[in-house]
């Protein structure tokens, strides 16, 4: 039986905002060459849901990128503060939409339950925990 959740989110500026129905047993951690140069960071989180259940307001960028499958993918992004939002395709699960982990405010609450392109996965990534922590960074402003 498939469990859904009502999750809210947008943009780091707010001019893209939204609000989608989620099974929160999809979410999926993505160590792919792309997700990583698309982030700047060492993976992606996304959770999927069906086109229907998501709802948009405000009108996102479009990058379309070529995947390893020959397919077009479609990376949707805040025009004005680039914030990753959504990811499309075309075809056979043009449907599915990947909602991108960052800006759903309810992010604490979806814990991923895969991790997929395993083979592009940082080394480092595992051999963290040791490294000193703070709650915050006192030294930027990122």
């Amino acid at each position: 039986m498939t469990q859904t959740m009502r999750i809210d989110g947008g943009c780091h500026c707010g001019r893209i905002r939204y609000e989608a129905d989620i099974d929160p047993d999809v979410v999926t951690v993505c160590h792919c060459t792309d997700c990583q140069s698309l982030t700047g960071t060492a993976l992606r989180v996304s959770v999927v849901t069906d086109v229907s259940d998501l709802r948009v307001m405000g009108e996102p960028k479009i990058y379309t990128k070529l995947g390893d499958n020959g397919r077009k993918r479609f990376q949707h992004f805040c025009g004005e503060c680039g914030s990753p939002l959504f990811t499309s395709g075309e075809g056979e699960g043009a449907d599915i939409w990947g909602i991108r982990w960052g800006g759903i405010r309810q992010r604490a609450d979806l814990v991923p339950r895969r991790q997929i392109w395993c083979r592009s996965r940082v080394p480092w990534l595992g051999g963290i925990d040791h490294l000193p922590g703070f709650a915050e960074d006192e030294t930027s402003d990122a």
